[in-house]
């Protein structure tokens, strides 16, 4: 395929193929290829959605209807008024592209590297099949020429054209199913490939584009993404696409790995147990601060209906009953609540789950809605959505204790190891080492559970295998649920003129040290070493546009031991009881292809300028600093 430059410029053999599967879709004008949705006419999220297309019936769209919305009813129900609500937004969107095409300029499905050419696309198909005899032959060639050009765009980058102009792109993706960007990719020709029956697009996904994706998702046997949580939400995209391709064609793309299933545990436990937010893992460029969502909920109704029957079904459906998003928050998602989900749910009792390859690591107390939870990362890190956030934990207990400063950012991309719970090396000039992205070097983690005490330990030296002052880097971290205490154990070596290490802890509330601790929220941070500086840091101080909130808890030695030993206890009756479980044992690998990341630009501790001390509270020595040359004071260092 990539020898064409264009639909219009076919080779013989391909037009004459084209002539064939135009003559085959004549000859079956009014059979449609795609199978009718499984949808649940009886649950109140039907009638919600019913009500939402006549708005747009009736001349008033909300936000985000499309024609697959129109196309849905029209099939559920024969009424002809949606079939031509469906062919109206479709040739809107057929015309508007023509248009731009003559003016020699690029149709919005092309817009940000063809994002959006799957949900565009997957309206047309769905017309286009559904609605195929009340078309106009005019309309199907128009129709049909323009999502064919679409999709050769979309995979052949270098010669992608729209009429007689060349529009290059970069192929953002195109070759990597652990972007979100593919599944959309795979949405427009997945779908438009069953709509027009056109052989060449058939062949091409399940020749060029489905194995290397059934052997990605191979790969990542605990479910989860790569990306995080925040963009590994496109799941939901791609487990639709399972089941969509499977009801077309009859391959079962979902029974090739564990993944989809497994995302369903994966998303259980990545839940903080007040089941309102999730852990938030890379970039959350949508809302910063990980709530749950519709998407979230769609993900795992998605992944349900693939593994019907299934234990990690009934657990599921457990989650989707208890969550805070019990229907869509927002209209244009009711089509992804509608469906039938006939397994019953399951209580949830199980107080651990690791994805390998990701190196996610969740832990809790219990799933009472006030348990203490946890959250420890080692593992591949490669994605471009991806954190410099390895050998990180968050902790969670009626609100967030420990976690991430990206949540209280403005922009939700924040990704150097400075807003961590990590240890931060620092090279002598005050230049921030940060962890580099591999698809071969994997950081690793392995822990034992006997129910009680969950022990993980993690090998963090890939994350600096090409910093030559970070040689390596191990921490250790003890659960035990019955104290609600948390042990952190850090070991590591440098060249030791070169570099210096900070721990850090990022916490939600105001630190205040009281005697040889920190306290902090329902936490009590307590540094087991001696010879131990204790900074704290306000993010606001930083930069108040971007850092909106949030405090930085930051440990450095004073003499030239290498390790950091630090107790932190939740200040709360455990809701930990025993439980008769079997010890387990994981261990973490990686593979995949290498992504580029962003850095955190500027850093306020970087090139501190002490500007004068007083004295503190219980005989510590409190000094206050500067983010640079010149600036105000900026914070404090409690010196023991």
């Amino acid at each position: 395929m990539a020898d064409r430059a264009g639909f219009a410029n076919r080779s013989p053999a391909l037009a004459r193929r084209a002539v064939t599967m135009l003559l085959a879709c004549i000859t079956l004008a009014g059979a449609a290829h795609i199978p009718a949705f499984d949808i649940d006419t009886t649950c109140s999220e039907f009638d919600r959605f019913v009500t939402y297309v006549n708005r747009a019936r009736a001349g008033s769209p909300d936000y985000g209807y499309s024609a697959t919305d129109a196309a849905i009813l029209y099939k559920v129900t024969g009424d002809t008024s949606y079939a031509r609500l469906a062919i109206a937004t479709v040739e809107e969107q057929v015309t508007a592209a023509e248009s731009s095409i003559t003016a020699a300029a690029r149709p919005d499905v092309a817009f940000d590297s063809y994002l959006y050419v799957g949900e565009m696309i997957r309206d047309v198909a769905l017309t286009y099949d559904w609605a195929y005899d009340r078309l106009t032959p005019a309309q199907r060639t128009r129709w049909r020429a323009y999502a064919d050009q679409a999709i050769y765009n979309v995979w052949n980058p270098s010669s992608a054209v729209w009429g007689s102009t060349s529009f290059p792109w970069s192929g953002w993706s195109i070759d990597n199913p652990g972007n979100n960007y593919h599944y959309s990719f795979l949405e427009a020709t997945m779908y438009w490939a069953v709509a027009s029956q056109n052989q060449t697009w058939m062949d091409y996904v399940r020749d060029n584009k489905l194995p290397p994706l059934i052997s990605y998702f191979q790969g990542l046997p605990g479910g989860g993404s790569l990306e995080g949580t925040g963009y590994g939400t496109s799941h939901k995209r791609l487990f639709e696409l399972y089941g969509f391709w499977k009801s077309a064609t009859g391959q079962d793309l979902a029974a090739q790995s564990t993944h989809c299933r497994k995302s369903i545990d994966y998303w259980r436990h990545a839940t903080v147990p007040t089941l309102d937010y999730f852990a938030p893992i890379g970039d959350q460029a949508r809302v910063s601060d990980a709530p749950l969502y519709d998407y979230q909920r769609a993900l795992v109704v998605r992944a349900i209906l693939q593994s019907p029957g299934t234990p990690e079904a009934g657990r599921g459906m457990w989650w989707l009953n208890h969550i805070s998003i019990r229907q869509m928050s927002s209209a244009f998602n009711l089509k992804d609540n509608i469906y039938r989900l006939p397994d019953p749910e399951v209580r949830s009792t199980d107080l651990a789950y690791y994805a390998p390859v990701l190196g996610d690591l969740f832990a809790r107390t219990s799933w009472d809605t006030n348990a203490v939870w946890l959250h420890m990362k080692a593992g591949l890190f490669e994605e471009s959505h991806a954190h410099e956030d390895q050998g990180s934990f968050s902790i969670y207990h009626n609100g967030w204790q420990a976690v991430t400063e990206n949540i209280h950012t403005h922009s939700g991309i924040q990704q150097g190891t400075e807003v961590h719970n990590v240890i931060r090396f620092v090279k002598s000039d005050s230049t921030v080492i940060g962890q580099a992205p591999s698809s071969s070097r994997a950081c690793s983690l392995s822990y034992q559970d006997d129910g009680q005490v969950l022990t993980a330990r993690a090998d963090l030296s890939n994350a600096y295998a090409n910093e030559p002052n970070v040689n390596t880097w191990i921490r250790r971290l003890v659960f035990d649920r019955s104290a609600n205490v948390i042990t952190v154990r850090d070991s590591f070596s440098l060249v030791a003129a070169n570099a210096r290490a900070v721990w850090q802890l990022n916490t939600p509330t105001q630190p205040v040290v009281s005697g040889d601790s920190v306290i902090v929220g329902d936490l009590v941070v307590k540094s087991l070493d001696a010879a131990v500086q204790t900074l704290l840091l306000e993010w606001s101080t930083v930069d108040a546009d971007e850092y909106r909130s949030g405090w930085k808890i930051e440990l450095s030695r004073t003499d030239a031991a290498m390790v950091f030993n630090v107790r932190i206890r939740v200040t709360t009756p455990s809701t930990w009881v025993p439980q008769a479980v079997r010890p387990v044992r994981r261990v973490s690998s990686g593979r995949g292809a290498s992504m580029p990341v962003c850095h955190l630009s500027v850093y306020a501790l970087n090139g501190v300028r002490m500007d004068g001390s007083v004295a503190g509270p219980a005989g510590l020595r409190v000094v206050r600093f500067g983010a640079g040359q010149g600036s105000a004071a900026r914070g404090v260092v409690v010196v023991r």
